[in-house]
């Protein structure tokens, strides 16, 4: 039976609701200083990702063309849009707290939409369970994800809670998945798939506000990295 996705996927939905309930008695500090750390800490989680590439030109094709894809089919349009009408939707049982700007909702709910879904823990864990059964990857990644939701919740509210959705549908089918997908890996495979956490690199700059990555176009990199990984070991 497949549990982690739903235990990380509730530990989202509750570190939302208690962040929005307790936004207006959080210091200004804190909603601005935990951010930080958890942009810090993405780019670390990235860099340990790309340290354990296999094949470094294999991590760089993935991301360029998964990118241009991306950009062509314009992914993070279709995502700020989203992130629009969940705003919209959000604010009409509750507003959003201390009247955050549309375009400051949209780059942090964009950021966070791939840092929770997308991450290569939650993909692993993910991955791992549905070979193993063993959920304690994920259960690990909701311990993280509770507290960072509930940050992120003292400024874009409720909508926080709405990205346990996409996160738990994407890890119910890596996870129902992973019994076809894994026998035709192989390590090299996986590494290089692991190494297209630049992305995750990206979120963090972009969560501390240092630069803004296109981050949903760079979404397809992810789909593209196993095929890239085998055609290059074929061919060199």
């Amino acid at each position: 039976m497949i549990i982690g996705p739903f235990i990380n996927g509730g530990a989202i939905i509750l570190g939302a609701v208690g962040g929005a309930l307790i936004a207006h008695r959080m210091p200004e500090r804190l909603r601005t200083g935990m951010p930080l750390a958890f942009g810090v800490s993405s780019m670390a989680m990235g860099v340990v990702l790309i340290a354990g590439v296999a094949h470094m030109p294999v991590m760089v094709i993935a991301t360029v063309l998964g990118t241009f894809f991306g950009e062509l089919v314009r992914i993070e349009g279709g995502l700020a849009l989203a992130g629009g009408l969940v705003k919209k939707l959000v604010e009409k049982g509750a507003k959003t707290p201390r009247g955050i700007s549309h375009e400051a909702f949209i780059d942090s709910f964009v950021a966070i939409l791939v840092l929770f879904c997308a991450s290569g823990a939650g993909i692993f864990g993910a991955l791992n369970e549905g070979m193993t059964h063993d959920p304690s990857v994920l259960i690990a990644k909701a311990f993280l994800d509770l507290p960072t939701a509930a940050i992120f919740a003292t400024t874009l509210g409720l909508s926080v809670a709405v990205i346990a959705i996409p996160q738990m549908a994407i890890q119910l089918a890596l996870a129902f998945g992973a019994t076809l997908l894994m026998p035709l890996t192989t390590p090299a495979m996986v590494a290089d798939f692991s190494a297209t956490g630049v992305m995750m690199l990206a979120t963090g700059l972009r969560i501390c506000g240092i630069k803004t990555f296109p981050i949903g176009n760079m979404l397809p990199g992810l789909l593209i990295a196993m095929p890239v990984s085998a055609v290059w070991t074929m061919a060199f």
